[in-house]
């Protein structure tokens, strides 16, 4: 029986745990205030340093049309190549990294900082693929 029980604490301390995951990305992202849908984000990515940060091979394997790849992994290292005095328009597969690559600029001075709610998985917009030659 004591199997049981700890098996039992074990799930109950995974669910809480990423349930207070979610919970805390959520208020975070109210926090920042930078969550677009994606007609929004798709009428003013143009006027905006569009990042994708997802690594390279999901990159390569679509992206919205016009995006830069600085995948999160790198985010630190790569921050010098964007202008703080332009919006950046963030998206990824899903919102948590975009979440915390957003807080990551603007606490570097970043001031028009925005991502893609719910991320690349639910684009419908237009998206190019990069050849392998």
């Amino acid at each position: 029986m004591s199997f049981v029980y700890t098996l039992l604490i074990v799930i109950l301390i995974f669910v809480a745990y990423y349930g207070l995951a979610w919970l805390y990305y959520r208020w975070r992202a109210k926090q920042l205030g930078g969550e677009l849908d994606a007609s929004t984000f798709e009428h003013n990515m143009r006027k905006a340093q569009l990042i994708d940060l997802r690594e390279k091979k999901y990159f390569d394997s679509g992206h919205i049309l016009g995006a830069r790849n600085l995948p999160y992994t790198q985010l630190k290292m790569l921050l010098s190549q964007l202008r703080p005095d332009l919006p950046v328009y963030l998206y990824e597969e899903g919102d948590n990294l975009s979440i915390r690559a957003a807080a990551r600029l603007k606490k570097k001075g970043f001031q028009d900082v925005k991502w893609l709610k719910h991320g690349f998985n639910e684009w419908k917009g237009k998206t190019k693929k990069t050849t392998k030659l």
